[in-house]
């Protein structure tokens, strides 16, 4: 047996003996005996009665083991023009001190702490030092409206709010001070104080219930780590796209703890004083976990960036971080390298830098279309790994264990089931699928350590959202399917799964043709509602820089595409060629939005849109064509 199916043996079918094995990674308090037990809804909870503070496994233990002046964080931000360098011991004393200040305005072991902040090193120090005095944070992506700041404040009632004065794009300066006095007064629960940390870029005016990060710092006696339960609850995260009611997702402290610093050896390959980057944003899951916490868990030196894959300066900015820092492991999004391929389709940028320190490229976040992971294939001398996880997850679903046993990669497939998790494909009736045969991404209980423990404030919530369809799972909400080798591919959410008359056809199978195109940089396709066939496939395409061909014939050749690889039967017939396709701030095209413009529904700009002119742009190209119904829809 290989060394990957003996792990995932073990963990499927001894769960208690492999997770307190792995549980040895952690410097606990006291160690937890209590391995797995189920609560009152049958949901699995793990380490309860372990105690630890994950700050101190984080921070003070490696200073405690000489790892002291090693870099925990290196800051790099083209925008600001800055860079800094934070050793572990410097980042003890500050979260120490940030933890002493906000303790100073009543913050205790429980209460919820919202952090709206950009990518600086303050961010860290403020999720830390919650973590510290166990208190539970929610960070909010900076930048965030009013209105979806005020419904995250009302949902967590936070007794403290911890903000930047501004955070900085491309080519501008936001000022946050606003934007966070009006979502106050929007929401009925209003926090004691808030605590702005002063930007040089923007200085904000403070008012009655504000504190300055500097003044109230240099006040404060450095606070100690606060001992919780592994079953206490670290941080409240919001799903991306939420409306109306927000589902914040609780995450319980010993159990995350347990699971990243696995997944940091296991799957990213990276051994303590090793450098990680994730090119990502805190606000978002994947800076939780691979940016905030497993990095240092780890050991490891964490690479935080404020700026973008392109224009800050150009397309070669991920290889000079990489370069400079010495990464040995790179974790983005797909969406990042399709913008880098629109500007650099050659890679040139790639020749003016030396990337042999980098041993693993790491995609997730949204599918990794096969023209995307070929043009880094044949661009890069490493592995190319798609990896599948959710916001609910926490960490790793599905990879390529590239520290336990690193497996042939297959375009389009997240390779394997990580050890843990009971991956299994199911029908509408809940029976299990055969190989090749497209069903419902579902995880057999009990969900391994590090995933979500419910919804705040809402168990009924977390419990009809995620484990009532098939009684005994945990429904993914993906489609996808294992193939003969075991490997699975997930082929986008159930719903981009559309119904031809009568002839269920995957979406994300026909954009895998479509992308394919040598002048597509990028591209959806979506199901809109058809009077005669129920629904139709649609494509829209950005072309690559310095495209030249007339758009018919672009359209001809797509559509002639999809005809020869899937067939007739796919009814594949209209495409759009659009400048900009709507996405959210990490990467995911917005398809559910896209087909509501389509079929004439009203439809509201969500908070996570990265560009909401690109909504424009869209939807004058499917008024223009005629598509569906999409001249009635309006915005609400």
């Amino acid at each position: 047996m290989s060394t990957y199916a003996n792990e995932f043996r073990r963990s499927i079918e001894q769960p208690e003996s492999f997770w307190a094995e792995q549980a040895r990674r952690i410097p606990w308090f006291k160690a937890p005996t209590q391995i797995l037990h189920y609560d009152e809804a049958n949901h699995a909870r793990w380490f309860a009665d372990g105690e630890l503070n994950i700050c101190h496994a984080a921070l003070d233990h490696h200073v405690e083991q000489g790892r002291g002046d090693q870099p925990a964080i290196f800051w790099d931000s083209p925008v600001t023009d800055s860079k800094r360098t934070l050793t572990y011991r410097e980042m003890r004393d500050q979260v120490a001190s940030f933890a002493g200040a906000i303790k100073g305005l009543g913050v205790e072991k429980g209460d919820r702490v919202v952090i709206y902040m950009p990518m600086v090193p303050e961010a860290l120090v403020a999720m830390y030092a919650c973590a510290r005095l166990g208190a539970v944070h929610s960070v909010v992506f900076g930048g965030f409206a009013p209105h979806e700041l005020a419904v995250r404040i009302e949902d967590a009632t936070p007794k403290v709010v911890v903000a930047a004065s501004c955070g900085v794009e491309v080519n501008k300066v936001l000022p946050y001070k606003g934007i966070i006095d009006s979502a106050v007064e929007q929401s009925r629960h209003k926090p004691d104080a808030c605590v702005i940390f002063q930007r040089e870029q923007h200085t904000a005016e403070l008012g009655e219930r504000d504190h300055d990060w500097a003044t109230l710092v240099a006040q404060a006696e450095p606070a100690d780590c606060v001992p919780v339960k592994g079953t206490d609850p670290l941080y409240v995260l919001y799903t991306s796209g939420t409306t109306g009611k927000p589902k914040g997702v609780v995450r319980d402290t010993g159990g995350y703890a347990v699971a990243l610093a696995y997944s940091m050896d296991v799957i990213y390959d990276v051994a303590p004083g090793e450098v990680f980057f994730s090119a990502s944003d805190v606000g978002w899951v994947v800076g939780h976990s691979y940016i905030v916490y497993a990095p240092l868990l780890r050991g490891c030196t964490s690479v935080v960036y404020e700026g973008k894959p392109v224009k800050t300066p150009d397309a070669g900015a991920f290889w000079r971080l990489i370069s400079e820092y010495q990464v040995k492991s790179f974790f983005t999004a797909p969406t990042a390298f399709r913008a880098i391929k629109k500007e650099d389709p050659e890679g040139k940028h790639l020749e003016q830098y030396d990337i042999s320190c980098m041993k693993a490229l790491f995609l997730a976040g949204e599918r990794l279309d096969p023209p995307t992971f070929h043009w880094l294939d044949d661009l890069l001398d490493v592995p190319v790994i798609d990896h599948w996880w959710q916001t609910e997850s926490g960490w790793p679903i599905a990879a390529n264990l590239h520290g336990l046993e690193p497996m042939p990669t297959k375009a389009g497939s997240a390779t394997v089931p990580v050890p843990g998790f009971d991956v299994q494909i199911l029908d509408r009736e809940g029976e299990q699928m055969g190989a090749m045969e497209q069903g419902s991404v579902v995880i057999k209980q009990p969900m391994p350590p590090g995933c979500l423990v419910g919804v705040w404030g809402d168990p009924q919530r977390f419990h009809s959202a995620y484990m009532t369809a098939f009684p005994g799972y945990y429904l993914t909400g993906d489609g996808g399917y294992v193939d003969e080798d075991g490997y699975l591919f997930i082929m986008g959410r159930t719903d981009d799964v559309i119904n031809v008359a009568g002839h269920r056809l995957s979406t994300g199978e026909m954009e895998e043709v479509v992308g394919a195109h040598s002048a597509v940089a990028e591209c959806a396709v979506i199901g809109i509602h058809d009077a005669l066939k129920g629904q139709l496939p649609i494509g829209l395409v950005i072309p690559k820089d310095g495209f030249e061909g007339r758009e018919d014939d672009l359209e001809q050749e797509l559509i002639a595409l999809v005809r020869d690889k899937i067939g007739p039967i796919a009814c594949f017939k209209q495409v759009l060629v659009v400048d900009r396709l709507p996405k959210t701030r990490s990467g995911k095209i917005l398809r559910k939005l896209l087909r509501n413009i389509a079929d004439g529904k009203e439809y509201g700009v969500p908070s996570t849109i990265d560009d909401p002119a690109s909504l424009q742009d869209v939807h004058e190209a499917m008024k223009s064509r005629d598509v569906g119904a999409a001249h009635e829809s309006r915005q609400v």
